[in-house]
């Protein structure tokens, strides 16, 4: 029996990475379209900054330097816990992901719940048996709507599927979500999605490095930042492997001739010798401080690097039980057999360690209008086990989390159903459709259950789904700023994100040309009370 399903995983794996091929598509020539059609692979960005300044990490092995060069450690602008702000991951779908309504519930004016008619979820890809408005006769409940995220998705969704399989029941409680019904274009890499700019300029800074990106786009993603945000001493430098996190920090040859603790002591007498020495030296320039500050600084970061990072244990995800091997939210197998598990094991190991504290991870293959439904459920399954990766290792490590979830405009069926085993009875997406397009968020509170804006049920369902559709499962355009504008899209998220560290009142200040209105519209932009102490 095991070594069957090992054969079935393997089976779904190889269909999971099989290219795309569109009789309505040229052949793809950019490299957002290969990307798209799963010709090649989506890959990680990370933007580096950290949570690790608000919030302990019980896991943290690393020792303080002696008290004398620790003192030194600000002064030498040596940032070895980040900028205290959540951890934030994308997860980038490329090619025009379905998200609405068969994964996650979209509805009319009063939220997820206020249903769409039978045509419109049949657009969505649900045929009217599994249509999350059908009640059952003993329950008086639906069958077809699982709120154990807090956000309601399709109980048969395949995002949803995966999220629960790496989420254990203990941290469910502590998970909720947002959904933004919005429009962006089908099959292109010129949606500016990416909210990694912004991010950081919000406070997200690193311990390593400010962004990392896994491809050589401005973004470091398949989605565009938003022209305004960029800021080209922080362009994106490249990691999409664990090879690329072990190589971010060289301790040098020091560390492996001598054990961790050793080096780290010779370091810091190095540093003290040749301190006692510039004490004593004129170097007859009238910058003489800054001069001897260099010196003393070069030797303290050495010493802290070796502290940090002398052991390969401590970046390398490979080497966390927490993630890979018995016990951990990856197998070996798994592990060892599928790259995108490798690629979001590599992001979540910086991002909620604290090492980075931002990052994209973006996944190819999503234009799956193939003229079957197991195609796409097949890249859904993955997706939600990536997503759900990255929460249950927020809740592992005990640090927050918010993850965005987008893609390049959606997709639509025509109501034909597909009942092999993997297509599950729904409907075969048949083609782009950019008005069915949405977006979400999760967020994870390692302190307790987190709590909608909003004095009752009806207005909390209002912040809970941001904007709404149409009965026939086209976005309502007017309902939002961002329903059909993907630069106020990422807007309405940097707003979020910092709503829940109780600094939305500084958006303006920090985003003057913003397009979001007044104070109270942005007020129903946003979905969750905050969660941590802003910094700002």
């Amino acid at each position: 029996m095991t070594r069957r399903l090992h054969k079935l995983n393997k089976a779904a794996q190889s269909c999971a990475d099989k290219p795309l091929y569109h009789q309505d598509h040229r052949r793809p020539l950019t490299r957002r379209e290969f990307i798209a059609q799963g010709f090649c692979a989506g890959m990680a960005t990370l933007t580096a900054g950290s949570a690790l300044s608000l919030f302990a990490n019980p896991r943290a092995a690393n020792a303080a330097l002696s008290a004398d060069l620790e003192a030194l450690k600000d002064r030498c602008g040596i940032a070895t816990q980040g900028a205290g702000k959540i951890p934030f991951i994308v997860f980038d779908l490329a090619g025009g992901a379905n998200i609405s309504g068969s994964n996650v519930l979209v509805g009319k004016r009063g939220g997820q719940l206020d249903f769409l008619s039978t045509a419109g979820y049949n657009k969505l890809g649900l045929p009217g048996d599994m249509v999350p408005s059908i009640m059952n006769p003993q329950s008086g409940l639906s069958d077809f709507i699982n709120t154990e995220l807090g956000l309601a998705f399709h109980s048969d969704s395949a995002f949803l599927r995966g999220m629960l399989e790496r989420i254990s029941p203990m941290n469910r409680a502590n998970i909720n979500g947002a959904v933004i019904p919005a429009r962006s274009e089908n099959d292109t890499g010129n949606n500016p999605h990416n909210p990694m700019y912004g991010i950081n300029k919000v406070g997200a800074d690193g311990s390593l490095l400010t962004l990392i990106g896994s491809q050589s786009s401005e973004s470091g993603g398949n989605s565009m930042a938003p022209a305004m945000m960029i800021d080209q001493s922080k362009r994106p430098t490249k990691v999409d492997r664990p090879s690329d996190v072990t190589g971010l920090v060289d301790t040098g040859d020091l560390i492996g001739l001598l054990s961790q603790q050793d080096s780290v002591a010779v370091m810091e007498s190095i540093q003290r010798i040749s301190d006692m020495k510039l004490g004593k030296i004129d170097t007859q320039i009238s910058t003489d401080d800054v001069l001897k500050d260099l010196v003393r600084c070069g030797y303290v970061k050495s010493a802290d690097i070796a502290d940090r990072f002398g052991d390969p244990s401590t970046l390398n995800p490979q080497l966390d039980p927490l993630l890979v091997g018995t016990g951990g939210i990856f197998s070996e197998d798994e592990f060892a057999n599928d790259g995108e598990f490798r690629k979001t094991a590599s992001v979540m190991k910086l991002v909620i360690n604290g090492f980075a504290g931002a990052g994209t991870i973006t996944m190819g293959g999503f234009d799956y209008h193939t003229g079957d439904r197991s195609t796409g459920e097949i890249r859904d399954l993955r997706a939600g086990r990536c997503m759900g990766a990255c929460l249950e290792y927020a809740a592992r490590v005990g640090v927050p989390l918010m993850m965005y979830v987008c893609s390049d405009g959606s997709v639509a069926s025509n109501g034909m159903i597909d009942d092999s085993v993997n297509g599950r009875g729904k409907g075969v997406w048949t083609g782009d459709n950019s008005s069915t397009a949405a977006s979400f968020f999760m967020v994870y509170n390692p302190n307790g259950t987190i709590q909608l804006l909003g004095a009752n049920a009806d207005q909390q369902a209002m912040h809970q789904q941001i904007g709404y559709m149409r009965a026939d499962a086209s976005v309502e355009t007017a309902s939002t700023p961002a329903a059909n504008n993907v630069n106020l899209l990422v807007e309405t998220i940097l707003l979020n994100y910092m709503a829940l560290h109780g600094e939305q009142g500084q958006f303006s200040r920090l985003f003057p040309q913003h397009g979001l209105g007044n104070a109270a519209l942005m007020d129903s932009l946003t979905a969750f009370e905050p969660i941590v102490n802003g910094t700002i």
